[in-house]
């Protein structure tokens, strides 16, 4: 059975190359992420901890305090998108992590970043889903998986996935039925900060009956549990986030197959 044509479009808006030319960023020649040329010589006009290097841009050591004054002043000057307060780890090619910046820069310094969904499955194969609250930075008012989020610099996936179900949610993922971990996917696609590239690591668990997921940190507008026929026109429709619509149209896809 081949793809639905909304699956088929959501795959290829996943894979897409920047819009521009971006330089290889690396801290202590270990490539960490890219950026646009004419943006690199601006930081470095401005005396920001940043030099050229054999192969495109070097952050100057210590990373992490570098790459905070470097987020403050893509803050400044309307490069960065919504500030966080929030560190999520920067890591080389290999996984390695090599420091630490706030979530707001990491599109316009394409570092790759990590994030964590979970699908929320009924006993009799409903699927939880919930809608983002009107003022997200991100994708405001469409349909998500039952929890997303990203995994923040210090954390493991496991512990992101325990946190943000229960701050999105309002469940604690030990009183979930078959928890697993599925294959991951890959985001790489320009944004209007920059430049995306995120690994989301998915699970799947069953919400046990009588059981109603409440959103405790106000990111979420309301939670819906759809029928497969439902979901499929929903996503159809355009009406979830790129991510979504790739994890569930998966999901759906193994349903179908048995």
């Amino acid at each position: 059975m081949s793809a639905p044509a909304w699956l088929v479009a959501a795959q290829a808006r996943a894979d897409v190359p920047p819009l521009h030319e971006r330089a290889p960023l690396d801290i202590g020649g270990a490539v960490c992420g890219s950026i646009e040329p004419a943006l690199a010589e601006r930081l470095a006009e401005a005396g920001l901890p940043l030099c050229r290097s054999a192969g495109g841009w070097r952050i100057e050591a210590p990373a992490s305090a570098s790459l905070a004054s470097i987020a403050e002043w893509l803050h400044r000057n309307g490069f960065a998108g919504r500030w966080r307060d929030e560190l999520l780890a920067v890591v080389d090619n290999a996984g390695r992590v090599l420091a630490d910046v706030e979530r707001a820069v990491v599109r316009a310094l394409g570092i790759a970043t990590v994030a964590v969904h979970l699908v929320g499955v009924t006993g009799d194969g409903r699927v939880w889903v919930q809608r983002r609250a009107l003022d997200k930075a991100t994708d405001p008012g469409l349909w998500d998986t039952l929890m997303g989020g990203q995994v923040a610099a210090g954390e493991t996936v496991e512990t992101s996935l325990r946190r943000e179900t229960m701050e999105e949610a309002g469940l604690d993922i030990g009183t979930l039925r078959d928890l697993r971990q599925t294959a991951s996917l890959t985001v790489r696609r320009p944004v209007a900060e920059g430049y995306m590239v995120e690994t989301i690591a998915v699970f799947v668990a069953i919400v046990g009956d009588g059981v109603e997921p409440r959103n405790l940190d106000g990111e979420v507008e309301t939670f819906a549990c759809l029928d497969r026929a439902e979901l499929r026109e929903r996503l159809a429709a355009g009406r979830f986030t790129l991510e979504a619509t790739l994890i569930l149209g998966r999901w759906l896809e193994q349903r179908d197959r048995g």
